[in-house]
C-alpha cells in the first residue's frame, strides 16, 4: 500500500496572514525585558548596591582590631612590676574550618581540650546557610597560648584557624607585690589593684584594619584607611620593691609560726608620704588566677577593719598634753587596777599602782587611760581621732578602700567614751592607723598619702603641736624599751617607737573568747623619723597573741631593711640588749 505524500506548505495555517501588530507587540516585549533587566542592573552596580556590597564584606571583609601595648608598672627604682609580652591568640570562623578528622583531633590536643569540646565550638553551618553579620561565627579557640603551641598550630595548617598577636601581661615581683599591682583579665581590662584603679591610663586605645580575604582566609588587600593603635601610659609608684618583697617574707614567716590566719604590712615615708610597701598574706601569683578564693585576692591592709585596741591610748595622751590636762610626768592613780563605769568593769592585765602619763602608755593601763579620757568631753575625743583619718576614707586611688567607723559623739555612753580610748567601739585599717601615726612621726603633722612617686617633701596638715607630739613620741620609744610592752620591736642601728594592740575578735554580737589580731604601729629613728610600719597578724593561734610578740618582730625586721634601702644613717652604735618576756598590754 503506497502512502500518500503530505505538503505542508499547503497548511491551511500557514497560509492564514498574521496580524501585524502581534509580531510587533512580542517584539515590544523582548525590548521592554531587556530594558527592565538592563535598568536593574545599572541601578545594581551603580547605585542601589549597598545591599549587594554588605553582603559581598559580610562573606569577604574583616576588620582586624590592631591591639595597644599596655602600660608599663614600676616601682619608685625603675624596677618593673607589670609589664606586656606579646602572644599568640587562636581563633576561627567556624563555617570555614576545614573538616579534616586527624588535623582537628591534634588541634585538639595542643589546646589542651578534648576533641567533642572543640567540635561544639565549630559546628558545622547547615548546606546553604550563609551568615547575614561579620561576627556571627566567630568564636575563640584559646587566649594567650605559648609560642611553641602556636607555632605546632600553625604547622597544621588548617584551613579556617587563624592566629592574633594580644599581649600576656606579666608579673616579675610575683606574689609579693600582687595585692598592689593585681591583675588584668584575658581581655587585658584591669581587674585589681593598680591594673583596675589606672585602667584607663594604661590600657591606651586599640587600632583597626579593614580587609578583604579569600576564600582561603589570606588577605587580599586592606579596605579604607588604617587607624594605628595608641599605647598605654607607663606608672612609677612609690612602693620599693625590695622592701616590699621583704616586709611580705617576713609577714609570711610570722603567720605560720604563728599559724595565724592572715597579715598585713604598711610602710609609709613620713617625709613624702608615699606608699613604700603594702604587703598581704595570703596572696597570689597574678599570672595563674586558677581557683583563687577571697582571701587571697583580699588586701587586708586597705579593706578589711577592725578595733584598734591600745594604738589608740597615744592618742589620749596627746589629747591630755595638747589641751594642758596633764604633763608627761604627772602621776595617776591605777590601783586596784580596775575601774567600773556605768556597771562594767575596765581592767588592766596587770595592776601598777601609780604610773606617770609616759608610764601609762609604756605598761598600755587601761585605767591609766580611761581615766585621762573621761575628763574630756566626748567631742573632743572624736575631733582628735577625726583630725588623723579615723573615720574618713583614705585618698587613695584604690579599689575597696573602707573608711571604719568611727560613731557621732551625740550618742557616745560614758562607757563607750571609756572604751573608745583604748580602742574599742570604733574600728579603722591598718592603712589608716599607719597614716594616723604620720602625726606622731612629722612633729604633729598628717601627712597626705600616695601611691605614686614623689619628688621632694610632701606638706602636711598641723593637728598637734610639735612639742606634743615629740612628747608621746618619747613614750613610744619607752614601749620598745625593757619594761615596754614591745622590746621584740626593738632594731640593730636604730632607734624606734611604736604601740602594741591586741584585741578579741567581734563574733556575731560579741566577742570571741581566743580570736584575737595582734598589731604594732611604729616609727623610727625616734629622734628624727623617716619611716612608720604599721603590722597586724590576724587570730595568731601558735599559743602567742599579743602585738608585742606576734607583730612586733615583722616590725622590727622591715624597719632595718627600708631605712637601709632609703640611706638612713644608723643612729644606734650598738644593738640594745632584748628582753624576750614582753610586758603584757590591756586589752
Amino acid at each position: 500500500m503506497k502512502s500518500k505524500a503530505v505538503l505542508y506548505t499547503s497548511s491551511p495555517l500557514l497560509a492564514s496572514k498574521t496580524p501585524v501588530w502581534r509580531s510587533k507587540l512580542i517584539v515590544a516585549g523582548i525590548a521592554v525585558g531587556f530594558l527592565v533587566l538592563a535598568g536593574r542592573a545599572a541601578w545594581i552596580q551603580v547605585w542601589g548596591n549597598d545591599f549587594f556590597r554588605k553582603q559581598g564584606e559580610v562573606r569577604f571583609a574583616r576588620t582586624l582590631e590592631l591591639p595597644a601595648n599596655r602600660g608599663r608598672i614600676f616601682d619608685r627604682n625603675g624596677l618593673l612590676l607589670a609589664t606586656s609580652v606579646p602572644a599568640q591568640s587562636i581563633w576561627a570562623f567556624a563555617e570555614d574550618v576545614e573538616r579534616d578528622k586527624e588535623k582537628l583531633a591534634k588541634l585538639a590536643k595542643l589546646l589542651e581540650m578534648p576533641l567533642p569540646e572543640l567540635m561544639k565550638k565549630l559546628p558545622a553551618p547547615p548546606p546553604g546557610d550563609r551568615s547575614d553579620t561579620e561576627d556571627k561565627t566567630f568564636v575563640w579557640l584559646k587566649r594567650l597560648v605559648d609560642d611553641q603551641v602556636a607555632r605546632d598550630i600553625a604547622a597544621l595548617n588548617l584551613k579556617g584557624i587563624y592566629q592574633r598577636k594580644e599581649y600576656r601581661r606579666q608579673y616579675p615581683e610575683g606574689e609579693a607585690a600582687a595585692h598592689v599591682v593585681g591583675f588584668t583579665s584575658v581581655e587585658d581590662k584591669g581587674q585589681e589593684g593598680i591594673e583596675l584603679a589606672f585602667d584607663k591610663d594604661l590600657a591606651g586605645r586599640a587600632g583597626q584594619r579593614r580587609v578583604i580575604k579569600d576564600r582561603l582566609g589570606r588577605i587580599v588587600e586592606d579596605v579604607g584607611e588604617q587607624v594605628p593603635p595608641v599605647d598605654g601610659k607607663d606608672l612609677q609608684l612609690s612602693i620599693d620593691s625590695k622592701v616590699q618583697f621583704f616586709a611580705y617574707q617576713k609577714l609570711r614567716e610570722a603567720v605560720i609560726d604563728h599559724k595565724a590566719k592572715a597579715g598585713s604590712v604598711v610602710v609609709l615615708d613620713v617625709r613624702t608620704g608615699e606608699v613604700l610597701a603594702l604587703a598581704n598574706f595570703p596572696s597570689y601569683v597574678p599570672g595563674k588566677r586558677q581557683n583563687l578564693t577571697g582571701a587571697q585576692l583580699r588586701n587586708r591592709a586597705l579593706t578589711d577593719t577592725f578595733e584598734p585596741g591600745s594604738t589608740m591610748k597615744p592618742f589620749i595622751a596627746a589629747l591630755a598634753l595638747e589641751k594642758g590636762m596633764v604633763k608627761p610626768e604627772t602621776p595617776i592613780q591605777t590601783a586596784p587596777g580596775r575601774l567600773t563605769i556605768g556597771g562594767s568593769t575596765i581592767s588592766d592585765a596587770h595592776p601598777h599602782g601609780v604610773l606617770t602619763v609616759t608610764e601609762v602608755i609604756q605598761k598600755s593601763s587601761n585605767v591609766g587611760t580611761v581615766k585621762m579620757a573621761m575628763q574630756m568631753q566626748p567631742r573632743e575625743m572624736w575631733e582628735m581621732y577625726s583630725s588623723v583619718g579615723l573615720g574618713q576614707r583614705p585618698q587613695l586611688p584604690f579599689p575597696g578602700v573602707v573608711s571604719g567607723k568611727l560613731r557621732n559623739p551625740k550618742g557616745w555612753r560614758p562607757i563607750e567614751q571609756a572604751t573608745m580610748s583604748y580602742g574599742y567601739g570604733l574600728s579603722a585599717s591598718l592603712f589608716q592607723l599607719a597614716r594616723a601615726y604620720t602625726v606622731f612621726a612629722r612633729d604633729g603633722e598628717l601627712v597626705p598619702v600616695t601611691l605614686m612617686k614623689q619628688d621632694g617633701d610632701m606638706p602636711g596638715v598641723r593637728v598637734l603641736q610639735p612639742q606634743t607630739a615629740q612628747a608621746v613620741r618619747n613614750m613610744l620609744h619607752l614601749v620598745t624599751l625593757n619594761g615596754g610592752t614591745a622590746p621584740r620591736a626593738q632594731t640593730m642601728g636604730y632607734s624606734v617607737g611604736g604601740k602594741t594592740g591586741t584585741a578579741h575578735k567581734q563574733e556575731g554580737k560579741g566577742y570571741a573568747d581566743k580570736k584575737y589580731r595582734g598589731f604594732f604601729v611604729g616609727v623610727a629613728p625616734v629622734e628624727k623619723p623617716r619611716v612608720v610600719v604599721a603590722v597586724m597578724i590576724d587570730e595568731p593561734s601558735g599559743g602567742k597573741y599579743f602585738g608585742g610578740d606576734v607583730a612586733a618582730p615583722v616590725f622590727s625586721a622591715t624597719v632595718q631593711q627600708t631605712l637601709r634601702m632609703l640611706g638612713v644613717q644608723p643612729d644606734m652604735n650598738v644593738r640594745p640588749q632584748i628582753v624576750v618576756e614582753a610586758v603584757e598590754e590591756s586589752f
